[in-house]
This record gives structure tokens, sequence and C-alpha cells, in this order.
């Protein structure tokens, strides 16, 4: 069975928990789908990659959802979040997914 890339994991864990706590009116339920994508993708980087890309996309991936919030301001929550899902996904697929 083909594993999914780990770049879908993150990407998914920052929209989906955007997702989540917008739908749900309860940010700690979407902080719990944010976390959980980020636990499952740092854990593919570093079987993957090594421990330390695993820890650089993991601080990668933690900024950018800190970067989120000021961001949204400038130009909406949605694209925002597009944005820096987009930006994580990509230095994922780069540092890892595309060794094959």
């Amino acid at each position: 069975m083909a594993r999914v890339p780990t770049a879908v994991i993150a990407a998914t864990g920052l929209v989906g928990g955007y997702a989540t706590a917008r739908w749900t009116k309860k940010r700690p339920l979407g902080g719990v789908a944010l976390a959980v994508a980020g636990a499952v993708a740092a854990k593919g980087w570093q079987e993957k990659a090594g421990s330390a890309t695993a820890a650089a996309l993991s601080g990668a991936y933690v900024a950018a959802f800190a970067g989120s919030h000021p961001l949204a301001k400038k130009i909406g929550a949605w694209p925002s979040v597009f944005a820096v899902a987009g930006g994580v996904a990509l230095a994922s697929w780069v540092a890892v997914d595309r060794r094959k």
C-alpha cells in the first residue's frame, strides 16, 4: 500500500486544524487536529530523512502555524492558511518526499 506523502500530511494538518477550529468553534479541538497531523508528519520526516530534517521541518510547521496569524491580518484567514500550508508542503516535498 502506498504511503501518504509527508507534504500532504503537513498541509492537511495546517488546513484541517484551522477548519476544525473555525467550524466547531472549539479552538482546542483545532489544536488537537494540528498536533496529531504534525506528529504523524514528524514521524514520517524522521523515518525518511533523519532527526535533523525532522527537527527542521517540525520547526517550520510550528512557525507556519504561528506566522499564519499575523499574515491573516494582511491577506485574510483562508489565504493565510493556504499560503503557509503550501510553504510547509513544499519544504517537506523538497527535503523528504522527492527522495524515493
